[in-house]
């Protein structure tokens, strides 16, 4: 079974830059499919960024250009590098691995 733990989170400016962290352990989850989602009070969990095996990558349109997704197998970590970060991105941002989610981390952009 394994277990996802984020970190990175943080209170950034607006135009500000944050790296999030999602450290995976109990498997190696190199080979397979992995992605951030991010959830607002009262809204439904949404798709960031997602990874595959094979390092193809899809990003939500309202992050395109902005964020980059990436994994180093080495350290069994998937990354969300968050650039040019706006108010709206303001939410609880968690990894996912099959069917197993981390426990979130907070990402405030204030204005």
């Amino acid at each position: 079974q394994v277990l996802l733990v984020e970190s990175g989170g943080g209170l950034v400016q607006a135009g500000g830059s944050l790296r999030l962290s999602c450290a995976a352990s109990g498997r190696t989850v190199g080979s397979y499919f992995m992605g951030w989602y991010r959830q607002v009070p009262g809204k439904q969990r949404e798709l960031v960024a997602e990874i595959s095996g094979g390092e193809s990558t899809n990003y939500a349109d309202s992050v395109k250009g902005r964020f980059t997704v990436s994994r180093d197998n080495a350290k069994n970590t998937l990354y969300l590098q968050m650039d040019s970060l706006k108010p709206e991105d303001t939410a609880v941002y968690y990894c996912k691995f099959g069917s197993t989610w981390g426990q979130g981390t907070q990402v405030t952009v204030s204005s």
